[in-house]
C-alpha cells in the first residue's frame, strides 16, 4: 500500500469517528460547539446534561442515554489510542479539531454508577473585564485595581476552585494586555491545552507534549531562550512552579497564571507546595518576590453570574481587599 493510500484510509477513518460522535451526542448538543458563549458541557452518571455559558451560570439540557455516553468514550479512547476498560474506566484528552480539541474528561463503572464525561470548550470569544463589571462579578474598583496591574506589569495569580472561572477571568486580563501591547511586547503562553486567547501582535504560544516528554518546565526553559517580556501560563501545578517564578523573578514581569486554591493565602502555600516538588525547600521568598497580585475567583450561587471575585491580595503589603 502506497503512502498515499494509507492518508487516505486514515482520513476516512477519521471522518467516520467524527460522524459516529456527532449522532452519538445528538444535534442539541453537537450544536454546542457552534456557540460562542459555551464553555462546559456535562452529562452526570444519571443521564443528565447541563451547560454552562459564560456570564449566565448552568442550565439544564435534557438528558442522554448512558450507553450512548459509554460509546462516545470508546470512540475518544481510540482517538487517543488508549483503551477505556473496567480496569482503566478514565479518558482524558483533547477532542479532534473539529470539536475544538476542547479538553475531554469521562469516566465509566465501576468508577461512577453510569459512563459520565465533562467537556471544557476553548474560549472563542473573551469576557471582557468591563464585561464582568456590567454582570457585577467585579466592582468598578476592583476593575481600576486590576486595570492599573496589568499595566504597571505586575505578576497576576489567579486562583478558584474547580470551575470556578479562573482561564476566563485570566483571558479578560489577558485582552486588556493585548490591548496595551504593541509589536515590541513580546507575548510567550505556556498550556497543557490551548484555553488563552491573546491577540497581541507579537504572541508564541507552546503546548506541552507528554508524549514527547516535553513539561511546562522545559517549556519555561525555552521560553526564556524567546525573549520574553511577558509569560503567560494556563494553569500551574506541578514543579513548573519552581521554574515560572523564577522567569518571573528575573527581568520578565506582568505575567499571569492560574492555579486551583480556595483563597489567597491558600494559593501561595499551593505555590510553595508545587515548588517544593522539584526538591528544594520552602520557597516563601522567592514567592513574596515574583507574585504581586493574587485574584480570587469563587463560584456563588447567590450572586446572578453563579460566581464573583472574593478577594484581591496585594502580596507585597499584604493588603487584602473583597
Amino acid at each position: 500500500m502506497n503512502i498515499n493510500a494509507h492518508d487516505q484510509q486514515e482520513q476516512q477513518a477519521h471522518a467516520r469517528r467524527i460522524e459516529q460522535m456527532r449522532r452519538i451526542l445528538g444535534p442539541e448538543i453537537a450544536a454546542l460547539f457552534d456557540d460562542t458563549g459555551v464553555v462546559e458541557i456535562m452529562a452526570n452518571p444519571d443521564g443528565r446534561v447541563f451547560v454552562e455559558r459564560l456570564g449566565s451560570g448552568i442550565s439544564p439540557l435534557g438528558e442522554i442515554d448512558a450507553s450512548r455516553v459509554q460509546s462516545l468514550l470508546g470512540l475518544m479512547a481510540d482517538y487517543l489510542h488508549t483503551t477505556v476498560s473496567r480496569d482503566r474506566p478514565i479518558v482524558e484528552g483533547a477532542m479532534p479539531i473539529e470539536f475544538l480539541r476542547s479538553r475531554f474528561a469521562g469516566a465509566i463503572p465501576p468508577m461512577v454508577e453510569g459512563a459520565s464525561f465533562s467537556i471544557r470548550l476553548p474560549a472563542r470569544s473573551v469576557y471582557t473585564l468591563d464585561q464582568y463589571v456590567e454582570s457585577g462579578i467585579i466592582t468598578a474598583a476592583q476593575m481600576d485595581t486590576l486595570s492599573d496591574a496589568v499595566l504597571s506589569r505586575k505578576n497576576i495569580l489567579v486562583s478558584g476552585g474547580a470551575g470556578s472561572g479562573k482561564t476566563t477571568l485570566a483571558n479578560a486580563l489577558i485582552d486588556r494586555i493585548s490591548k496595551l501591547s504593541d509589536i515590541g511586547t513580546r507575548i510567550v503562553i505556556i498550556e497543557d491545552t490551548r484555553e488563552l486567547q491573546c491577540t497581541a501582535p507579537n504572541v508564541v504560544q507552546f503546548l506541552t507534549d507528554d508524549d514527547a516528554g516535553i513539561d511546562m518546565t522545559r517549556l519555561l526553559k525555552l521560553t526564556l531562550r524567546y525573549r520574553p517580556d511577558r509569560i503567560l501560563v494556563g494553569e500551574v501545578r506541578d514543579k513548573a512552579a519552581l521554574a515560572l517564578l523564577k522567569a518571573w523573578n528575573t527581568g520578565h514581569p506582568g505575567g499571569i497564571a492560574t492555579l486551583h486554591a480556595n483563597n489567597p493565602e491558600a494559593a501561595l502555600l499551593r505555590l510553595d507546595q508545587l515548588c517544593q516538588e522539584a526538591g528544594v525547600p520552602a520557597q516563601q521568598t522567592l514567592i513574596h518576590e515574583a507574585v504581586d497580585i493574587v485574584l480570587q475567583i469563587a463560584r456563588d450561587s447567590n450572586h446572578p453570574a453563579g460566581r464573583r471575585i472574593s478577594a484581591i491580595l496585594d502580596v507585597k503589603s499584604g493588603e487584602v481587599r473583597q
